[in-house]
């Protein structure tokens, strides 16, 4: 069978020639050739200008994938290696390896795929119908390239469990992908332990991309510590700890980490007693947004606060309603930071931009009648890479650290 051609409409594919790699079932005028959903197909403008080869899905809104902007690349076996050793070489190059995510979908040209490694487990998402197909192949390649720098990868579990799959046609699926192994993994991360449970943790078992923000909280305590302060720091939707255990690491003198989530809690309790931190981190099953109110009424007051939460909303239509939750509690933990004391929040939605999630914290420190102090804008680890212009994987995680100063 001939590949096929995909012919944009006039005036469409704005996003791809901008950079991105998604096209739209609304911009294409039609289809040359036959072909299966999954396949690779070649991409022409209107007026038959090449635009390059991507896989098509015709159950998916995001019709094409963009592969490569050659039209002339073949996207072989060889192909398919060459971008996974790319995205190897590139996490050798600006992370600690030992756990990250290897593979980011379209920010390493390998549209919907997440790989994600914990020490000698992988951990993959697949989100789209043509990546699927390729699967195998660049777990091959990816299990290959590993071993040459003499890392053996002892198994393979599938986290393909998002709901977005539904929208590509595709079952939600999640197993082994190797021979079974025990799915709760040990590992360290800026000197912390953790039992990360990939079959039943949140996304592929842990958020690698806080990785870096992690640490900027464990130095912030312990440069505290070391100027003789004592800190207390109260860790929000804590999830299975990594904030609240950083802290204790860096030295606080107590840490409290609050989840609704009784799981999130129970591990993030082992988290603790395997860092010998339990005498002075603990946590506490509640909703955050019942207990702040509760806390503030006591009259306490932390010397570090971080509000990490859940993404607020995962559409466009819903960023007026989240700004909404996202002032209601930056302002409560804001009235609960002493004054000079420090507050770290964060915003993982990629819809809640960096302009209004900046200005949501402005509105909340006007309300809680205190001054920011910015220390520092951080964003998602190394190894979660965004490709200027193309919005796809995206700019998501904005993580803000503020000194707090009362108004006087």
């Amino acid at each position: 069978m001939s590949e096929a051609t995909v012919i944009l409409k006039k005036g469409e594919g704005r996003t791809i020639k901008a950079g991105g790699s998604w096209i739209y079932d609304n911009e294409i005028d039609k289809i040359v050739g036959d072909v299966e959903d999954g396949a690779i197909v070649k991409v022409e403008d209107f007026d038959g200008y090449p635009m390059g080869r991507g896989f098509i899905n015709r159950k998916s809104k995001i019709t094409i994938r963009m592969m490569t902007r050659e039209p002339d690349v073949v996207i072989d076996d060889e192909f398919l290696r060459n971008r996974v050793k790319a995205a190897w070489d590139y996490r050798k190059a600006v992370s600690d390896t030992s756990s990250c995510r290897i593979i980011f979908g379209e920010s390493d040209f390998l549209p919907g795929l997440v790989v994600d490694k914990y020490e000698d487990i992988l951990v993959v998402e697949s989100l789209a119908l043509g990546i699927d197909i390729m699967k195998p192949k660049i777990l091959q390649y990816l299990q290959e390239i590993l071993a040459e720098d003499g890392i053996n990868i002892r198994g393979i579990y599938e986290r393909s469990d998002a709901k977005i799959r539904l929208k590509e046609g595709l079952p939600r699926t999640k197993g082994f992908l190797s021979e079974p192994f025990d799915t709760k993994i040990k590992i360290t991360e800026n000197g912390v332990k953790y039992n990360v449970d990939v079959e039943n943790g949140q996304k592929t078992g842990f958020f690698l991309d806080q990785k870096g923000n992690r640490m900027a909280m464990q130095s912030l305590v312990r440069r505290m510590k070391a100027a003789g302060e004592n800190v207390k720091v109260l860790d929000c939707f804590t999830h299975t700890g990594s904030f609240a255990l950083n802290c204790g690491l860096g030295g606080a003198d107590s840490v409290l980490g609050v989840d609704a989530s009784e799981l999130a809690v129970e591990q993030a309790r082992e988290n603790a007693e395997l860092n010998g931190l339990s005498d002075r981190v603990s946590f506490q099953t509640a909703d955050v947004l019942d207990l702040l109110p509760e806390l503030i009424e006591k009259g306490e007051k932390y010397d570090v606060v971080i509000l990490d939460p859940p993404a607020f909303t995962k559409t466009r239509d819903k960023i007026k309603q989240a700004s909404k939750g996202y002032r209601e509690i930056n302002m409560r933990g804001m009235k609960l930071t002493r004054h000079g004391g420090y507050l770290a929040t964060c915003s993982c939605s990629h819809f809640m931009d960096y302009e209004t999630f900046t200005a949501v914290i402005g509105q909340a420190a006007r309300a809680a009648h205190v001054r920011l102090r910015q220390i520092e804008f951080r964003t998602q680890a190394a190894d979660h890479p965004f490709l200027w212009s193309g919005d796809e994987a995206g700019y998501y995680l904005k993580f803000y650290i503020f000194q707090v100063l009362e108004e006087r």
